[in-house]
């Protein structure tokens, strides 16, 4: 009981000034009756509480996500392996950990395109981060191969087909994108499960542990991580965030 009267007092504002724990069990129960009685006459306060709890949880989680894009900069921003588009010297940086087999992901992959199209100073970063099974994996290692042995703009062209490919990842199909954007099949393909791809993939996983990130997409804009597609859609997040830099500035 103690517990409930004690997260009670904490949801209000201002928080009632007396001992929780030196209320003797009788006051506690007489406390618990009237806390029950007036909520019960006034369940929009509960709702108050709620909305202002889950208020002050977010406000912890942006403080702690801050702090971990704050303490991870260098591998979110600048980790030598990750394609890097958009442009290079772009004033704002996204960064999008993406896996070709998730649906979200291929939905807002014009949307993310376009932002840096119309934008023209967004330096945009691609992280694999294959969590959907053996497809996704096999799908970010061929990309990666593609990038090491062909370099950015053949990665560009199979991530295009990557994230457009309806039918299953496999080596056969893998080959036909491979032969399609004009890189060597063989070459890529004996290159996927090589430790040159997983130490990409295992440096992509370890920051995304480290940043507790569990899905896809998930982006870094700035200095805010943004876990999932916002609300109110990408383009007004990265509209808010500009508008945030030029009050600032």
């Amino acid at each position: 009981m103690k517990r409930l009267i004690a997260a009670f007092l904490l949801s209000a504002t201002p928080v009632m000034a007396f001992d929780i724990e030196s209320m003797s069990e009788a006051e506690e129960a007489a406390f618990g009756d009237a806390v029950r009685e007036y909520l019960m006459a006034n369940p929009e306060v509960l709702i108050e509480s709620i909305n202002e709890l889950e208020k002050r949880r977010a406000a912890e989680s942006a403080k702690n996500d801050d702090q971990l894009v704050a303490a991870n900069r260098e591998a979110i921003f600048e980790d030598g392996h990750s394609w890097v588009g958009g442009n290079p010297d772009g004033d704002l940086t996204m960064v999008e950990f993406i896996d070709y087999r998730c649906g979200v992901c291929r939905r807002f992959n014009e949307e993310v395109r376009d932002i840096v199209a119309k934008d023209g100073n967004i330096r945009l970063v691609l992280k694999e981060f294959p969590i959907l099974g053996q497809d996704s994996d096999n799908s970010s290692r061929f990309a990666i191969a593609v990038k090491q042995v062909a370099g950015d703009e053949a990665y560009l062209k199979a991530h295009d087909e990557l994230i457009t490919l309806r039918g299953a990842a496999t080596l056969e199909a893998l080959q036909g994108i491979a032969e399609k954007i004009g890189v060597d099949g063989e070459e890529v393909v004996n290159l996927m499960n090589t430790e040159s791809v997983s130490a990409v993939l295992r440096e992509n996983m370890q920051l995304a542990e480290r940043m507790a990130i569990k899905g896809t997409p998930t982006f870094v804009i700035g200095d805010q991580l943004l876990r999932g597609v916002p609300g109110d859609g990408l383009t007004a997040a990265v509209e808010g965030i500009r508008a945030a830099q030029s009050e600032e500035g």
